[in-house]
């Protein structure tokens, strides 16, 4: 494996650790904090999108969420895992966003909420034109299954993409969003079932594939964040 790709692999034992590279990023190592986003780009990207609902919209929250991290690393504190610190960064940044955007009600991940009255499966079927058919290839399943997603009750979405899409532990989304552990099992056996109504079978199939980040994506955030941390500093306010 290549050097960089042997370095952004948590799981590789010559890699630094997630909580090393902090430390060298708290200190003014902008090369570490590269290291960083290229390590948890897409749990990142996922993160925001699932809450934007939009690729654009969730690269914007990415980049302003990467420079509050950066900005607030010497705050850090290695009792917590340093992908949940960034994931709760990103989910405030985007709930923010939607807040000032206005016009939608933003519901707080720890709000109880009640079951959707709601059929199985009729919240899909706001505009079926969009929907591929059946027997579409696997890449029109991925976007159908996206889709589905995106349709997701809010509060259940972005438990579903932290738990099923990132494969993040019940522990890990809870307290990333900062909710107990029984409301992660609720809502996401919730969100499964209702995706599972409305996609069929081939959910299981494609659900890895969905909201990729990774090659021009995943490099052009990191060289946005980059020009800011490495540029000249800011002059004194006029």
């Amino acid at each position: 494996m290549h050097t960089l790709e042997r370095i952004q692999d948590a799981n590789d034992p010559a890699a630094p650790t997630d909580n090393e590279l902090a430390a060298r990023a708290a200190q003014g190592d902008a090369l570490a904090f590269q290291l960083i986003m290229r390590r948890h780009n897409r749990l990142l990207f996922r993160t925001g999108r699932s809450i934007l609902k939009n690729d654009d919209d969730a690269q914007d929250a990415l980049q302003d969420a990467y420079l509050r991290a950066w900005r607030a690393l010497g705050s850090f504190r290695a009792e917590a895992r340093l992908s949940t610190w960034l994931v709760r960064i990103v989910a405030n940044e985007a709930l923010g966003r939607l807040r000032r955007r206005g016009g939608a009600q933003v519901i707080p991940f720890d709000t109880a909420v009640e079951p959707v009255d709601t059929p199985e499966g009729m919240w899909m079927q706001a505009d079926p034109d969009e929907q591929p058919e059946r027997s579409a290839m696997r890449g029109e399943t991925r976007k159908l299954i996206e889709a589905g997603i995106d349709a997701l009750p809010e509060v259940f979405r972005t438990v579903f993409v932290l738990r099923a899409v990132e494969d993040l532990s019940i522990e890990e989304v809870a307290a990333a969003l900062g909710i107990p552990e029984a409301t992660v099992r609720s809502r996401f056996f919730r969100a499964r079932g209702l995706l599972r109504e409305a996609l069929s079978r081939e959910i299981d199939v494609a659900i890895g594939d969905a909201f990729s980040f990774a090659g021009a994506r995943c490099d052009e955030i990191v060289a946005r964040v980059m020009a800011v941390i490495t540029g000249p500093p800011p002059g004194p306010p006029a």
